[in-house]
């Protein structure tokens, strides 16, 4: 397995050959597998991703924040400055996020609190360059190595390093995955990564109540705009001064100075408001009021 993103694009280099085809093979020597087995995995979480999706839509689930209900619902109206594509683009992610919090069958990727930013991400990127499905497994399997390398070298976990190695990390994930569908280079896709990290370094982890709801739904939102915003930066020729491995450190040098207030412990930031206290107030006398 590759220990860092320089790695993994110097390999992709040196083979010439497409990422995604080393990512694969790099996975079946490490694996000890076929690469007909690592497909089909790989497919089964696209199909669960695509199942979320079609599940989310159909629904409008109650939550155990009542504030928090039918918020997605109300961007499926006309857009005002956002495109139609990005704003159906939020649209999905935060219907699978609310799937999520509403216990429905969804693919972490990297976390459950932020599974709505790649599949979104991969979607509405197929439907804007009008890829089969081919191309969509592609971006998974380069999304899916960026989240391995981080998550080795770094952390996912919004309790060890904040929201960024949540939301964060799946919007590098989803901008890797894009950029890589779209045609990008190496280079770009490092870039891509880069940026997205860099525009919300120190994100905290604040959930409402401790629930994996407020502010974490609308979070899905900002990282499905981050993603194609990294990503066509990073098509355009727009580089990150501070490669991608650098961020990576970064990141988890500065989720390890956060204090535990601001790591999903739900004791900081706007679950430290006095809305926020009265919505813990409410949901846990909901939970012990109930026979």
């Amino acid at each position: 397995m590759f220990d860092t993103i320089a790695q993994m694009c110097a390999e992709t280099l040196r083979q010439e050959r497409p990422l995604h085809e080393v990512i694969l093979d790099d996975e079946c020597e490490y694996m000890g597998t076929s690469r007909d087995a690592v497909i089909t995995r790989l497919q089964r979480s696209l199909d669960v991703m695509k199942k979320s999706l079609d599940n989310a839509a159909a629904q409008d689930p109650e939550l155990p924040i009542k504030e928090a209900m039918h918020q997605a619902k109300k961007m499926n109206s006309p857009h005002v400055f956002l495109g139609k594509d990005m704003k159906e683009a939020v649209l999905w992610a935060m219907e699978i996020a609310e799937y999520n919090s509403a216990m429905g069958l969804i693919v972490a990727a990297p976390t459950a609190g932020s599974s709505g930013v790649l599949p979104a991400t991969l979607f509405k990127a197929r439907q804007m360059l009008a890829l089969g499905d081919e191309e969509v497994l592609h971006g998974l399997l380069v999304a899916a190595a960026v989240g391995a390398i981080i998550g080795n070298h770094a952390t996912l976990s919004g309790s060890e390093a904040g929201c960024q190695a949540e939301v964060g990390v799946a919007s590098a994930m989803a901008a890797a995955g894009i950029v890589c569908m779209a045609g990008g280079t190496t280079s770009q896709i490092d870039h891509a990564i880069a940026i997205t990290l860099t525009n919300v370094m120190g994100l905290v982890c604040d959930p409402v109540a401790g629930l994996v709801i407020i502010p974490c739904i609308k979070r899905n939102a900002i990282g499905v705009m981050n993603a194609f915003l990294a990503a066509e930066m990073a098509l355009s020729g727009v580089e990150s001064v501070i490669p991608a491995d650098e961020v990576i450190d970064a990141m988890m040098n500065v989720g390890k100075k956060m204090p535990g207030e601001l790591k999903e412990t739900g004791l900081g930031g706007i679950a430290d408001t006095p809305t926020g206290h009265r919505i813990k107030q409410s949901v846990f006398k909901d939970v012990h009021d109930d026979p």
